[in-house]
């Protein structure tokens, strides 16, 4: 049967907006390499009944419990006291602990107070975790479930007891099980629409668990398999992942969770041994910093304009100037002009324009604020999109910028077919 586990990460700091709960992305990500699913994790101050009571929350729904923090010698450190009363069980003085104790402050050189014995006492059948990188020992505790285990707060003493000392414990007392991901990254859709789409696909399976999540102009869809095996894991992520890729089709830009629109274009026009070069207005040098983004990007990239006045794109770029005053600076013709211009005199295979009204002044009946032309200039012709986007102007700019580059994506796409 697949084991699940549930995180609590104690400190009253972590309640602030100054520090942030890191320790459990990796406690979540030594789980999944054993097969175990992370269900619910919390985050609890530094209150001894509170911090028991979702202990034994925790050790009712999860086999497997993982406590971070609060292992100091200080008061304000009940991780020891909280565990040990949620357990029913007492806290007894480990003199091995207390030994060690003492040898790291001589060899430190520095006399031990006496509160720092309170890290000496382990929960009554515990196992202490050594910790080559601090005063306070962790704790493997067997229950009747499965284990309940207690890592210091620091990363550099939580990461190595992790990997060295509680995932050679677990390992043995867990069934074989493997946790496999697919992950699709997504542009040119809206969220809602996205599920509307696939939600048919995955809304008939538990396993694999589907999670959609979104970001300006960027969706990402994770597929997570359990199974006994690795096969039959991908198997599952096969019988779900197939159709909704055969559904979203070139809307996916990637398959890895880790690559980005920019690194995707890079790639693409390494690939192609071809270059780009941007014309912008109202993104005002985004375009340009996300193609700039990618190491190597010299390569692909020879150089930006930002003309964001009519007189710098008639000057800079050379737009015809009865051109802009027949059309105006946001229009078609002008954001075809833009593209086709800093083509020109880049000398690049493909130009990427931006031209719009990024607000919240600005816009006409025909185009208000949020209205943006994006031009892309390739070998074979020019291509000018119209987009429109909430009237927000941080929003307008980063979507603008994200559709110049799938409009880039997609043109490449047509010229490999």
């Amino acid at each position: 049967m697949p084991k699940n586990a549930e995180i609590i990460a104690c400190g009253s700091e972590l309640l602030t907006p100054q520090r942030t709960d890191t320790n459990s992305l990796a406690i979540t990500d030594q789980l999944n390499l054993l097969g175990v699913e992370v269900i619910q994790k919390v985050v609890v101050g530094d209150d001894r009944e509170r911090l028991a009571d979702a202990i034994r929350g925790a050790l009712k729904r999860a086999e497997i419990v993982v406590i971070c923090g609060g292992l100091g010698p200080t008061e304000d450190d009940v991780t020891r006291e909280a565990a040990a009363a949620a357990l029913n069980r007492r806290l007894v003085l480990s003199l091995e602990q207390e030994s060690i104790l003492i040898a790291r402050f001589r060899q430190i050189n520095r006399p031990m107070a006496k509160n720092n014995l309170r890290q000496a006492y382990l929960i009554e059948g515990a196992e202490a975790m050594p910790n080559p990188h601090g005063s306070a020992p962790g704790q493997f505790v067997s229950t009747e479930r499965g284990a309940l285990a207690l890592l210091p707060g620091p990363p550099r003493e939580l990461k190595p007891m992790l990997e060295n000392e509680l995932v050679p414990r677990l390992r043995p007392v867990l069934p074989p099980q493997e946790i496999c991901v697919r992950t699709f990254r997504i542009t040119g859709i809206g969220e809602s629409d996205l599920d509307a789409l696939i939600a048919p696909v995955y809304g008939k399976y538990t396993n694999p668990v589907t999670t959609v999540l979104s970001a300006p102009g960027d969706l990402f869809v994770h597929l997570r398999a359990r199974a006994d095996t690795r096969a039959q894991a991908e198997a599952l992520l096969r019988e779900v992942g197939n159709p909704i890729a055969e559904l979203l089709g070139d809307r996916v830009y990637s398959t890895d969770a880790n690559e980005s629109l920019e690194m995707v274009v890079a790639r693409m026009l390494r690939q192609k041994r071809a270059t780009v070069a941007s014309a912008e207005s109202c993104t005002g040098g985004l375009l340009a910093a996300r193609l700039t983004e990618t190491p190597g990007s010299s390569h692909t990239f020879l150089g930006g304009f930002v003309t964001y006045s009519e007189v710098q794109k008639r000057e800079v770029l050379g737009i015809p100037g009865d051109l802009l005053a027949k059309h105006s600076a946001v229009s078609e013709p002008v954001a075809a002009a833009m593209a086709e211009a800093v083509r020109k005199r880049a000398g690049s295979t493909y130009a990427l324009s931006t031209t719009g009204y990024a607000g919240p002044d600005g816009g006409t009946h025909f185009d208000p604020v949020g209205t943006v032309y994006i031009g892309v200039a390739t070998p074979d012709g020019t291509r000018v999109t119209r987009v429109r986007y909430t009237p927000d102007r941080w929003r307008v700019r980063t979507l603008a910028a994200q559709s110049a580059l799938d409009l880039l994506r997609r043109e490449m796409l047509k010229s490999s077919r």
